[in-house]
């Protein structure tokens, strides 16, 4: 850990690399997002090599950042280790203090408590702000109903969730026909945060769950790619019939490998 801040100390300082030294928050920090993301590329992988790789990366980032704060005279690396030491500290009082608990949701829910309690959050509404606002939207918005859902406003069950986002598709289809292209994106967006809730109830990450649609649909467009070049269709100028039929066999051969 010392060589690793000492070779940030050398990049950043006077004689070190010019990118590295013109390097602020904002420029890097799509790159704290990309490295963090190849990370848990590595982890859906189970490769174990990758990951170990990727969190060296992650962790650069940490001292990166650290190390622009300590030239600022602000605060440096050991003070975000001390501050997370507390936070580990204050927040598992069944381990390091008196409180008992019996369930994984008692834990959580201790959590959430001490969590408000050092924040200062007041209301629910203020809980749901806090929700960071650069989180990627189903994510966002499956801890923004969760949290909801703990103060109260929430479905009896799956049931009337569904029942809701099946409203919310309907809404969307009339704002289609009407041709609104304001009301049609929020209708959209309604019938998306609706199709979170009940992936909620399901106990489903819909952040995952639409990942794995991504990767299930790019199988089976490489298939039906396949498929068309064998047979000499081009696909852009094929009928809805042919790629359909293109399409049903791809789905057959892609979701049997």
């Amino acid at each position: 850990m010392e060589d690793l801040l000492h070779i940030m100390e050398i990049l950043r300082g006077p004689d070190g690399c010019p990118w590295d030294r013109e390097q602020t928050h904002e420029s890097i920090r799509g790159n704290f997002i990309e490295e963090t993301y190849e990370a848990v590329e590595a982890i859906d992988r189970h490769d174990t090599a990758l990951l170990r790789e990727e969190l060296g990366d992650v962790l650069l980032q940490v001292v990166f950042h650290s190390r622009m704060e300590e030239e600022a005279g602000s605060f440096n690396f050991g003070d975000v280790v001390n501050d997370i030491c507390q936070k580990l500290v204050i927040r598992h009082p069944h381990i390091f203090g008196d409180i008992q608990v019996q369930s994984t949701d008692e834990v959580l829910d201790n959590w959430e408590a001490i969590k408000n309690a050092v924040k200062g959050t007041k209301t629910q509404a203020e809980r749901l702000w806090a929700v960071p606002a650069v989180y990627p939207a189903l994510m966002r918005s499956q801890k923004v109903s969760s949290r909801a859902a703990k103060a109260g406003m929430d479905y009896p069950d799956t049931d009337g969730a569904w029942k809701d986002l099946e409203s919310e598709l309907d809404e969307l289809k009339q704002a289609i026909a009407e041709g609104d292209r304001k009301h049609t994106e929020e209708e959209l967006g309604d019938l998306l945060f609706a199709a979170v809730n009940v992936a909620r109830h399901e106990g489903i990450d819909s952040e995952y769950a639409l990942t794995c649609s991504c990767e299930k649909f790019i199988r089976r467009f490489e298939e039906a790619e396949k498929i068309a070049v064998s047979k000499g269709i081009d696909m852009k100028a094929a009928d809805s019939q042919t790629l359909d039929e293109i399409w049903k066999e791809a789905k057959k051969n892609a979701d049997s490998k």
